[in-house]
């Protein structure tokens, strides 16, 4: 009882309170960022506490007080974007930032006046904000823990994931997975935007493609999408839960990452390939080898850029010394660009591989023109940070021009460095966004699968295309399962109301 007294009498609390604000910030956001992604925000906070403290200890010549008023300038600093956000969208017609600054000023000043007064040292605070700071950091830690990620290689996230012995060949083909992010399919795009798409699909039909002219998607949002896709189900049964009255979503994230498919591979040897999208949630940072641009090659991780806006750093993007925008739109960038960048690579190593290549395009944000030049992610929504029907539009198949150029050039290199002809999957999650309900579930589908094209047909959907390969190749005894499509609100994503199949004569 005495050390413990002795540890926590020293005012310490500061310290401890400047890295909370990051910790609680990636607890809100478990599973949507890396936990990695909070040491540089947190080194940068701990170090502006240290330095108020030393600066402050210098000016009161009292270590109590420094110390008391170090944690309300802190919160001051800290609170401020979260309250100026909160009244921005309560008030917006009120000009918030001019009176929130004043308030501001004056609480700095206050405290100041309140700690500086004769006879109140803060000695008897000491121990209770040292238990208090403390405990509102393993709170978060905890929360962190618990919501990351778990598994690993050769793991399953749903209960009912239909794993088989499978036999591997003896010149086994790699398989190279693409999801291309909200990639419509082509009677689609000619009726939505007027963009004949007929080029690109001519162009995997001459590589010997078949392209799936009436596909749909098995749902209509990304992480319900790719979970059945890679566990060869539909959510409905494949694990319990998944029940409509449910919104949780670490079960469903974690059947993602470490899914039938991936397990199956991996049992016959195969090594994975993963790249970084940007959302942790559907990143396989445990495959074999996990590609990732540098993290801080455009200057700021969305993250950080985050967590500025909820601190009174958020006045750096008024005054131009930062533009959270410019970065996100540069880490997209960077991320899609080194997709492409490794195709050769991957053709090249050694052994048979499964590359998962999740790219977030054509998908917003809407960041190259249609021959890669950088484009800006503002110039495509409004005041609201929405997506006028017409900006959607030009966006869209901006990048789409330029995906399509860039992945027949990634087929191209997979083909001509291939020993063993390739397994190649090019598939939509879900079709573009403004579009209606039923058209939301068209999507591209397209299959390289060398002299096996009579095992497709134009209504296929994403839950059998791993069915397909694995009893094709492998020796699997999977069967295809009804195409069926389903739509289900936010946050409800488990309340699933069946979608008919659309499909042009």
């Amino acid at each position: 009882m005495k050390t413990l007294k002795k540890w926590f009498t020293p005012p310490w609390y500061p310290i401890v309170f400047s890295i909370y604000p990051v910790l609680a910030l990636l607890a809100e956001n478990v599973g949507q960022v890396k936990v990695e992604t909070g040491l540089r925000p947190a080194v940068v906070s701990l170090s502006i506490a240290i330095i108020l403290f030393g600066l402050l200890f210098l000016l009161l010549r009292n270590v109590y007080r420094a110390a008391f008023l170090s944690i309300l300038w802190l919160a001051l600093f800290f609170s401020y974007g979260h309250l100026h956000i909160f009244l921005i969208e309560k008030y917006p017609d009120v000009d918030i930032t001019q009176w929130l600054n004043l308030a501001w000023v004056l609480l700095a000043i206050f405290f100041f006046w309140w700690v500086t007064r004769p006879g109140i040292l803060f000695i008897d605070a000491a121990r209770t904000l040292n238990v208090i700071t403390l405990g509102l950091v393993i709170v978060s830690l905890v929360q962190i823990s618990s919501g990351s990620q778990k598994g690993g290689g050769r793991s399953l996230g749903a209960k009912n994931a239909p794993v088989q012995d499978l036999v591997r060949p003896q010149n086994p083909p790699d398989v190279y997975y693409f999801i291309l992010d909200s990639y419509g399919r082509e009677d689609l795009l000619k009726e939505a935007y007027g963009y004949d798409n007929s080029e690109f699909i001519d162009g995997l039909r001459a590589r010997g493609f078949y392209v799936a002219e009436c596909s749909q998607s098995n749902y209509v949002r990304t992480e319900i999408s790719l979970a059945s896709t890679l566990n060869l189900s539909y959510l409905q049964g494949l694990d319990p839960a998944f029940v409509p009255d449910s919104t949780r979503r670490r079960v469903l994230w974690d059947s993602l990452k470490h899914n039938a498919v991936r397990y199956n591979f991996e049992s016959m040897g195969y090594k994975t390939v993963a790249f970084a999208t940007g959302f942790a949630w559907n990143e396989l940072e445990d495959a074999d080898i996990f590609y990732t641009p540098p993290p801080f090659s455009a200057g700021l991780t969305e993250f950080e850029t985050l967590f500025m806006q909820t601190t009174l750093a958020l006045h750096a993007q008024d005054l131009g010394w930062v533009d959270p925008d410019q970065i996100m739109g540069q880490n997209f960038r960077n991320r899609t660009l080194l997709v492409f960048d490794r195709m050769d690579d991957i053709a090249r190593m050694p052994g048979p591989t499964f590359a998962h290549v999740h790219v977030i395009s054509p998908h917003p944000p809407f960041v190259f023109g249609p021959n890669g030049e950088h484009t800006y992610p503002p110039d495509f929504w409004n005041e609201n940070r929405e997506y006028p029907a017409d900006l959607y539009a030009k966006g869209y198949q901006n990048q789409l021009t330029f995906l399509n150029r860039k992945m027949l050039e990634a087929i191209d290199t997979l083909i001509a460095e291939s020993d063993t002809p390739p397994i190649i999957v090019l598939q939509g999650d879900h079709g573009p966004w403004l579009q209606p309900k039923h058209k939301r579930l068209w999507i591209l589908n397209a299959y390289y699968l060398p002299g096996h094209n009579d095992e497709l047909y134009r209504t296929i959907s994403p839950v059998n295309t791993f069915r397909v390969i694995f009893d094709t190749y492998f020796g699997g005894r999977y069967d295809m399962l009804p195409d069926i499509s389903y739509f289900s609100p936010v946050p409800n994503l488990y309340e699933f109301s069946e979608v008919s199949q659309s499909c042009p004569k």
